[in-house]
């Protein structure tokens, strides 16, 4: 048995508690969660917050060798350029090993578990290897709609291989734009069938436009009306929009509708890398949306770090309270990847990893520039 207290503890599913202690089996699960009456000789104390591990709802571990390499601010066609450019000009090895690094920094920095996007099997070693949980999104594009067929038994091949390997996984859309209609209805069907699916969803200025040139509408009201051909009235299982930098009030209203449990997850850092903008979080606040936070990868940000996300968030949303912006980045991640019943919150029966968050500003209950995450259990 173990006790752990610190200045405040943030169980997410309520309201913080002073002087918190939790009580835990030796295996990380937690028995009790209360207020540290008086000191007591068994019982760890830390100056900071103690929070449940953290859910990276969007990461792109394969692209880990890019740091530090792309230009900033480019718009979505510079960005995609740079990649397509620069992504094989690394050896298999170090690619890997790049990878590798992120993955133990993520757990050691408190990440419990991440949704993953894999284009390759580079990862899937790692992923194996790693105590973090994650799901891994095998992602599919190609605008040629004679070769969806064939793009499509290559991408279910590389699932089973996956699951082989004992990793939860399943194929996901890339975008709407980056797609043939086959290729995307295809994938949509065979995605669901895991109960999952993750779409980067309204990137940017200049996917909406593409759209509204291409099809008259925006974006995720197309992927909607072709999810809607593939499983009708409504749409099953969790479905995980990521960025959302330019979804709007229609696009919600209609995802709300169509979709039985959408998740949408925002990558803030990586947003400003590439388009100097963030997503529309008043909006998506008030119209109650279940929102998760993520990094997306080294390719458009500089660490991947979720407590350099949520410093993001409270110098461009200051009046979003950390209680909230935690439930983000630890109960809905959890509850996107079907994971909530272990992971996301302090809750006695859970074992959901906990994570110090050190240098805290008390009189307004934010992470300072100083703040750092570091995980004790």
């Amino acid at each position: 048995m173990r006790r752990i207290a610190a200045n405040y503890i943030f169980p997410v599913t309520g309201e913080p508690i002073k002087n918190g202690v939790i009580t835990l089996e030796d295996d990380g699960t937690i028995l009790r969660i209360g207020r540290l009456e008086s000191e007591e000789e068994d019982t760890e104390f830390y100056n900071g917050i103690l929070c449940p591990g953290f859910v990276n709802a969007h990461c792109h571990l394969e692209l880990s060798h890019l740091q530090g390499r792309l230009q900033e601010a480019t718009g979505m066609w510079g960005f995609i350029s740079q990649i397509k450019s620069l992504r094989e000009t690394t050896p298999r090895e170090e690619r890997i090993r790049a990878a590798e690094i992120q993955m133990e920094n993520l757990y050691r920095q408190g990440v419990s578990a991440v949704a993953d996007i894999s284009n390759s099997e580079e990862t899937f070693g790692i992923k194996t290897r790693s105590p973090l949980y994650s799901r891994t999104f095998i992602e599919l594009f190609g605008s040629e709609p004679d070769k969806a067929e064939e793009l499509l038994r290559q991408g279910v091949q590389k699932a089973g291989r996956a699951t082989a390997q004992g990793l939860d996984a399943s194929l996901a859309p890339h975008a709407c734009y980056s797609m043939s209609v086959p290729l995307l209805e295809a994938t949509v069907r065979e995605g669901l069938k895991s109960g999952f699916l993750s779409c980067h969803n309204q990137e940017s200025p200049e996917e909406e436009e593409l759209s509204g040139r291409n099809t008259g509408k925006p974006s995720l009201l197309y992927f909607l009306d072709h999810l809607s051909r593939v499983h009708t009235p409504t749409v099953p299982g969790k479905i995980n929009l990521v960025h959302n930098t330019v979804t709007g009030e229609e696009s919600i209203d209609a995802a709300l509708q169509i979709l039985q449990e959408p998740y949408w997850t925002i990558c803030p850092l990586s947003n400003i890398f590439i388009h100097r903008t963030l997503p529309p979080l008043n909006l998506m606040r008030a119209k109650g949306l279940d929102i998760c936070l993520g990094t997306d990868s080294l390719s458009s940000n500089k660490c991947l770090c979720m407590a350099e996300e949520i410093k993001c968030l409270h110098i461009n949303f200051p009046e979003i309270p950390l209680t909230e912006i935690l439930k983000w980045a630890c109960l809905n991640g959890a509850k996107a990847l079907g994971k909530e019943n272990e992971l996301g919150s302090l809750e006695p029966g859970k074992k959901p990893g906990i994570v110090l968050v050190s240098h805290i500003d008390w009189s307004h209950f934010k992470l300072t520039p100083d703040s750092i995450t570091k995980r004790i259990i």
